[in-house]
């Protein structure tokens, strides 16, 4: 049978100053599914955010993305793996203050070579897919915590990528901006057939979605 996984851990091990925060976790991401990793804060969900994301190396084990191996992609690849196929947003929100939100959500599509009319349309389209084509011209600063949250998500989906990490999104926001952060992640599996994978202190409560306990290094599965 074909591994529809498009994101694997296997084994992975990971340490800091002689602390154990991560401990043999093992994780299977298929094509569409949403994954909760709950957790309380400093357990670990950022650091392994992290390495799914390919932006650190696991002292043991490792980690495919997309059926390649990350310990055999040189710095370039990994950081192009990053660019184009896995979405990151990690706390705290880094929109640039400078830049509008159109041209915060175009800028890892120039990173990517994307021709400006392109980006440009793109990142519109985007913003009205999401309800949110009003917020196009203003600044970070001007927006709502709830607001800016949802502006950083869809920055992450602005090269199509086949999976979306994403770093406790709701924290910090109140009952109805955590809704809609929860359905504009609901929105992307579902219409967008990306792959999610979101840490948090609560369950998001993403119907389908596939919970784990991250407690004492170990990934405890929850409800499957």
């Amino acid at each position: 049978m074909k591994d529809r996984a498009v994101l694997k851990a296997l084994s992975v091990w990971k340490s800091y100053g002689g602390v154990l925060v991560l401990r043999d976790i093992s994780l299977s991401v298929g094509e569409g599914e949403i994954v909760e990793v709950k957790g309380r804060s400093g357990v670990g969900k950022t650091t392994l955010l992290r390495i799914l994301g390919l932006l650190e190396e696991p002292d043991r084990g490792d980690v495919w993305v997309l059926g390649r191996r990350a310990s055999s992609m040189s710095m370039e690849e990994r950081a192009e793996m990053r660019l184009r196929h896995i979405g990151v947003d990690l706390q705290p929100v880094t929109l640039i203050p400078t830049l509008t939100v159109l041209e915060n959500i175009e800028l890892p599509m120039a990173l990517a070579g994307i021709g400006r009319g392109e980006r440009r349309r793109r990142a519109l389209e985007l913003l009205e897919y999401f309800n949110l084509g009003s917020l196009a011209s203003r600044k970070p600063g001007t927006l709502s915590m709830g607001e800016r949250r949802r502006i950083s998500i869809i920055r992450a989906l602005a090269n199509n990528p086949e999976v979306l990490l994403v770093d406790e999104p709701t924290a910090n926001l109140d009952e109805d901006n955590a809704a809609l952060v929860v359905e504009l992640l609901r929105e992307a599996c579902r219409d967008r057939e990306i792959s999610v994978v979101a840490t948090t202190v609560e369950e998001l409560g993403i119907p389908g979605s596939i919970t784990y306990r991250l407690e004492k290094g170990a990934l405890i599965p929850v409800n499957h």
